[in-house]
């Protein structure tokens, strides 16, 4: 395993995710921000944040593999979140866990930092996430 998720004693908790990861593998993988779009550049999901931001795991997802890696391999996640407020914190929890089983995300997640933002790409765009992974 190229990965190892940990959160230290004493560290600020609970959070859905491990402080820390440690990488041994010899390839980096950076994944650029990942929108709600399918694969012909349609808008997914138009003014639902959960629903954007399942599309946008899915679509790291993909660029992951195309590079030969997993959510497993991930040591950092940023995540840029239009206008956020801490009432949008269920519906961002919602999205994650919406693609949850089917993307096999590490639980909890690795390192991660949800910033908020005025704008991103295109006005309908609530969420990018952005992923560095890993492997051998």
């Amino acid at each position: 395993m190229t990965v190892q998720l940990m959160t230290p004693p004493n560290m600020f908790g609970p959070v859905p995710y491990h402080h820390v990861s440690i990488s041994t593998g010899t390839r980096h993988v950076h994944v650029a921000g990942q929108i709600a779009r399918d694969a012909d550049g349609n808008r997914v999901a138009e003014g639902d944040l959960a629903g954007q931001l399942a599309q946008s795991l899915r679509n790291t997802a993909r660029g992951l593999a195309g590079a030969g890696a997993t959510f497993a391999d991930v040591v950092r996640l940023r995540f840029f979140v239009t206008n956020w407020t801490p009432d949008k914190y269920a519906d961002f929890l919602d999205g994650i866990n919406q693609v949850a089983e089917e993307l096999a995300l590490p639980n909890p997640l690795p390192p991660l930092s949800a910033i908020g933002v005025d704008y991103l790409f295109e006005p309908d765009v609530l969420v990018e996430v952005e992923a560095y992974a890993v492997v051998d």
